[in-house]
């Protein structure tokens, strides 16, 4: 990749950042995964299929280093422009918009508790309504914290708004102002707000063949990012990658290449310099990074690379199992609990290769469709049976679960919608209500 050993030469060799002294996490820290508590191993069938699906800086110049000037012929680091780094947006004094309590990782996670996606909205090609949905209303946010959800992920493409080449990667105004609206109204009502880039696989395409100049943009968006919301607090957290992959790739699925895992690595770590490098708030705040895809099959765990940085956890997703989660082939619609090791298997592995060794992991993405040719005639009943197994076995591992909620729940397509945003009603509210109680339960069984 053209520019892997660039942009954070500085910043590793002042030790800030561990590409090489990253936690291992290659090996799980427990070398077999039992699933016996619910179902013997044999149910775990075709691991392969656990997987997520979507609906569908400058280095500080302060920074004090040792390492001799580089050769004439090597290339040196990339200077992220001057127009990358924004004046900070301005912010209430209120603990949700600009307390920062200095929390770990793990002590944050811990406060993360039920939450929703606002998905195919500002991810949409072509802006925020391009893909059905209506304009996100301040009201919209009201009624999804006022059903119990203290957590909002905002998926956001980022690279379709920016302006001009030549390293001149500048996201349009008018389009960091209209997230930072929705981020407010989040923060209004005191939830956490998680942000990432979305749908970036168009450019960001992980092989050393086709990467070009992507790295550059990607950090120099996250340098925008970074500095302009750098006054919030540490209700908002930064994703850097929604499953990075090589679309339709042999692998695309099932883990990736080691080629490719590594330039995921490289992007994550520039991902956390470049936003610990712009200071202040950004020093401490929550930062999530991902496997392959984002998925927790053993081929994209086993060679992801978490930065030595306590206030950095995971993003994971997990469609599980998928015949019923996703697949409309009509073999597996009821859920009569033969496959909760299928569940179990994957918390297991979000547990044994991160959580064991004190990195916290949320589960950013789940969800499953609803089956059945319209709003009557449904397999809601079996989905509420599911989703309280999945949030249960979730919770058992303190692992919050972010549902995907696409807005479609009728007609074709992946009907992972949830509530209307329309005449802001709950389309499939007792499968939100199982989850709901489920996350809140005092309970451990």
């Amino acid at each position: 990749m053209k520019n892997v050993k660039r942009v954070l030469a500085l910043i590793l060799a002042a030790g800030m950042l561990a590409g090489c002294k990253g936690k291992d996490v290659s090996t799980p820290a427990s070398a077999s995964v039992s699933v016996s508590e619910e179902t013997s191993v044999s149910e775990v069938t075709e691991t392969s299929e656990e997987v997520s699906v979507e609906a569908s800086a400058e280095v500080s110049t302060e920074t004090s280093v040792s390492e001799p000037e580089p050769e004439p012929s090597q290339e040196t680091a990339f200077e992220v422009p001057a127009a990358c780094y924004l004046e900070p947006r301005a912010v209430n004094d209120s603990e949700s918009f600009s307390g920062m309590r200095g929390l770990t990782a793990v002590e944050l996670v811990a406060e993360l508790k039920a939450g929703w996606n606002l998905g195919n909205t500002m991810d949409a090609k072509g802006g925020e309504t391009a893909w059905g949905n209506p304009k996100t209303t301040h009201e919209m946010i009201d009624a999804i914290a006022a059903k119990g959800f203290n957590v909002i992920r905002i998926p956001t493409s980022w690279g379709q708004f920016t302006k001009g080449a030549n390293g001149d990667y500048l996201i349009q105004t008018s389009w960091l102002e209209r997230v930072a609206e929705i981020v407010d109204y989040a923060l209004d009502n005191d939830m956490y707000v998680i942000l990432n880039t979305h749908h970036e696989t168009s450019w960001i395409i992980p092989t050393e063949a086709k990467m070009g100049d992507a790295e550059d943009k990607f950090i120099c968006i996250w340098t925008q990012i970074a500095t302009y919301f750098a006054n919030y607090g540490d209700h908002l957290i930064f994703e850097g990658l929604n499953e990075p992959r090589v679309e339709g790739g042999p692998e695309e699925w099932n883990g990736g290449t080691k080629e490719n895992r590594e330039i995921i690595n490289q992007l994550e770590a520039d991902f956390v310099s470049v936003v610990r490098s712009t200071g202040g708030n950004n020093e401490k705040r929550l930062l999530l990074v991902t496997s392959e895809a984002a998925s927790v099959v053993d081929n994209a765990l086993k060679d992801v690379v978490v930065p030595d940085d306590e206030y950095v956890g995971l993003s994971l997703h997990a469609y599980t199992p998928y015949d019923f989660t996703f697949s409309h082939s009509g073999d597996y619609d009821n859920w009569d609990g033969t496959h909760r090791s299928d569940i179990s298997w994957a918390m297991k592995q979000c547990e044994s290769y991160f959580i064991e060794k004190g990195i916290p992991v949320v589960m950013t993405e789940f969800g499953a469709v609803r089956k059945g040719p319209d709003d009557v005639d449904n397999n809601d009943e079996e989905v509420v049976k599911w989703i309280t197994d999945y949030v249960k076995f979730a919770k058992k591992r303190g692992i919050p679960c972010v549902l995907w909620d696409n807005g479609i729940t009728n007609g074709s397509g992946e009907r992972f919608g949830y509530f209307n945003r329309k005449n802001l009603t709950w389309d499939r509210e007792s499968i939100v209500d199982a989850m709901i109680e489920m996350a809140y339960s005092e309970s451990e069984e």
